[in-house]
């Protein structure tokens, strides 16, 4: 059944839902919680159909809230409340009513949502996108026990975690949290089956997720052990590796669908761990109404904790190849030199060290003979100062005094 009011009121709204139970035959609301979800006209399906499936688990009466504050001066003059009211099949397994505020009316949302809450019965608010910065502080947060928000959706899902750390306050819970619930419970489970020291841990997934931030933190603060944050393509998270001193504990999911456990000793088993969709989420979620301490201090964790590992670090197989292919060049380089040192021509001896080991060398001693050529053929005072000047001047001047002395003799 669909009921659509116009420029209502709480009042007629509270009345409209009444008849519309008397009318299916239910004489109590029989629902357990209110959910208040905050979005705008984009994400007004997706999160009504999520609410909608979750309330097959949990029967809640869901008030969608969507703030059409206007862009023209006289739209946002206009205050109108608009309602849309869904029981029946059309509200899964309890009420939906679709509240769209027109006007100054946006401004005041919870004055609106107060008379709609069920009486005695906790009350959740779920941002799907465009959280405020502080959830406990506004208006709507503030009338709650348990405020959810999705990193996931905002601009710098890194920088948002640092926000809700910030800002955090006991009944805070992020859905980035949600999803990796299995992943925590497959690791701690491994954990219990097999104790080892765990020496230090990996996480390898996507570089905007900040579920992959969560889970690094979460193995920090519960392991006290260095985590090292590898990026890889996705979806989602895609591995996460446990180092210890008999081997490691590998936790492997490629494809989003299925994962393999890998333990030492012990055979490969796979795991289910499929991405979830957001009404598996908010259903999770709606089990526990009470704070997540867990939760606190995994966020409140810094994320500079969690340490990137360079590049031989990330490709340990490339590197090995790389290092491999660097010694057999380094051995085989002598032997290409000394392999060449042959194969110079006989006739210029000279010219062969100038080839292999510079040019420098090779003039020194090309001097030093053309300097001997020019003393035995040259007088000596051509060659004033040089070294070999000095053995030219004594042979030339002996044989003249011998012969002088012979022939005054």
């Amino acid at each position: 059944m669909k009921i659509d009011l116009t420029d209502t009121t709480s009042s007629k709204i509270n009345a409209a839902l009444m008849d519309a139970r008397r009318a299916g035959g239910a004489g109590a609301a029989g629902m357990v919680l209110t959910l208040v979800i905050v979005t705008d006209e984009g994400s007004a399906y997706d999160a009504l159909k999520a609410a909608n499936d979750a309330s097959r688990e949990h029967p809640s009466r869901t008030l969608a809230v969507i703030k059409r504050a206007g862009r023209s001066p006289r739209a946002r003059a206009e205050t109108r409340l608009d309602a849309e009211i869904l029981v029946g099949s059309d509200a899964g397994s309890g009420e939906t009513v679709v509240l769209r505020m027109h006007g100054e009316l946006a401004a005041h949302a919870q004055s609106v949502v107060l008379p709609l809450l069920l009486p005695d019965a906790p009350v959740v608010v779920w941002w799907p996108e465009n959280s405020p910065a502080h959830p406990a502080q506004d208006p709507l947060g503030s009338i709650a026990q348990r405020r959810i928000t999705d990193a996931v959706t905002a601009e710098s899902p890194v920088g948002q975690l640092a926000q809700r750390a910030q800002s955090y306050t006991p009944g805070d819970t992020d859905l980035a949290w949600t999803r990796i619930t299995g992943w925590r419970s497959m690791l701690a489970a491994a954990l219990d089956q097999r104790p080892a020291k765990i020496i230090s841990a990996a996480v390898e997934g996507e570089s905007y997720n900040p579920s992959v931030e969560l889970l690094g933190l979460w193995l920090t603060t519960r392991l006290h052990v260095p985590v090292e944050r590898v990026v890889t393509g996705g979806p989602g998270i895609t591995a996460v590796r446990l180092r210890s001193a008999d081997g490691d504990i590998v936790l492997d999911r490629p494809d989003g669908l299925m994962g393999t456990l890998s333990m030492p000793g012990a055979p490969d088993r796979q795991v289910a761990l499929k991405r979830r969709e957001t009404s598996e989420l908010i259903a999770e979620e709606l089990r526990r109404l009470d704070p997540d301490d867990i939760y606190a201090t995994a966020v409140r964790t810094p994320v500079e904790r969690l340490r990137e590992p360079d590049g031989a670090e990330t490709g340990a197989a490339a590197g090995t190849a790389r290092a491999a292919k660097s010694v057999e060049a380094a051995t085989a380089a002598p032997v290409r030199v000394s392999a060449k040192v042959p194969a110079a021509p006989a006739e210029a001896p000279v010219k062969a060290p100038a080839k292999a080991s510079g040019k420098a060398p090779a003039k020194a001693p090309a001097k030093a003979a053309a300097r001997k050529t020019v003393a035995r053929r040259t007088p000596a005072k051509s060659l004033p100062g040089t070294p070999e000047a000095a053995p030219a001047k004594a042979p030339a001047k002996a044989p003249v005094k011998r012969a002088t002395k012979r022939s005054g003799s």
